[in-house]
């Protein structure tokens, strides 16, 4: 028959008296304390929490598609309202930063890039050449309100590239088109006053239609609300620049 030897172990944290008296004279390190598993913490389910408005802008678009036919919402008409509201804001966003920039084209893209853009969009094209110090200065006016009204598209291409033997003396010239048409054409820098602006230019350009966007107006902007739009940015700057100046010559 063969032996068998046992090894008694006590529960785990668990020690004798003697070692209790041990640790009180310090002959011992301290106990260690017994494992105590972490509580318990249900997976968070996305059913379980209120469907409110707050709900609705965690989604992401893809998820806000996919509540299209939630059987929750259609008993919650204010929610499937405010999902369609959140869902179209991020859509105007999506088609929002396309722009904010004047984009360089060449001849081949011109129909795809101007004459072909969607009807709700406002095409400005400059044509221009390197080495033209008024280009340059028109150019510098079509970047800022370019960031300004990202909803409208500013590209600029080389002007023999989009019109051969295009005479140098008419450059800068802008193009404005809108629903594959020509709107407005304006051939010298002449034609935006003698300081040329940014404010001057956005004036020149809406002078008959809104061809300015910044987006935020839902459907688009009138052409009084651009122009009462760009006054104020106007008497902004100016009053902006007049407080800065009166600070440099406080400071001497």
């Amino acid at each position: 028959m063969a032996d068998y030897h046992f090894v008694y172990k006590d529960v785990e944290g668990a020690s004798t008296q003697w070692d209790d008296i041990q640790r009180k004279l310090g002959n011992l390190p301290p106990k260690d304390p017994p494992f105590k598993p972490p509580p318990f913490t249900p997976a968070p389910d996305d059913h379980s929490k209120p469907k409110d408005k707050s709900w609705i802008d965690q989604k992401t678009e893809e998820e806000l598609e996919d509540l299209e036919d939630d059987p929750d919402l259609d008993d919650h008409r204010f929610l499937e309202e405010y999902r369609k509201k959140r869902l179209a804001e991020m859509r105007e966003a999506v088609k929002i930063s396309r722009f904010g920039s004047v984009m360089p084209i060449s001849g081949s893209d011109f129909v795809r890039e101007v004459s072909q853009a969607p009807s709700d969009v406002w095409v400005v094209v400059i044509l221009y050449k390197e080495g033209i110090p008024e280009c340059g200065l028109l150019m510098r006016c079509l970047e800022e309100l370019a960031t300004r009204y990202p909803a409208t598209k500013f590209v600029k291409i080389i002007s023999t590239d989009c019109i051969p033997n295009y005479p140098d003396r008419n450059l800068p010239t802008l193009l404005v088109y809108n629903n594959g048409a020509v709107k407005a054409n304006y051939a010298g820098l002449h034609n935006f006053g003698r300081r040329c602006t940014p404010e001057g230019v956005a004036l020149v350009l809406c002078q008959s239609d809104p061809v300015l966007n910044d987006g935020q107006s839902g459907s688009g902007p009138s052409r009084e609300d651009v122009i009462e739009g760009v006054r104020k940015r106007f008497i902004e700057k100016v009053v902006t620049e007049h407080e800065d100046d009166d600070d440099g010559s406080s400071s001497d």
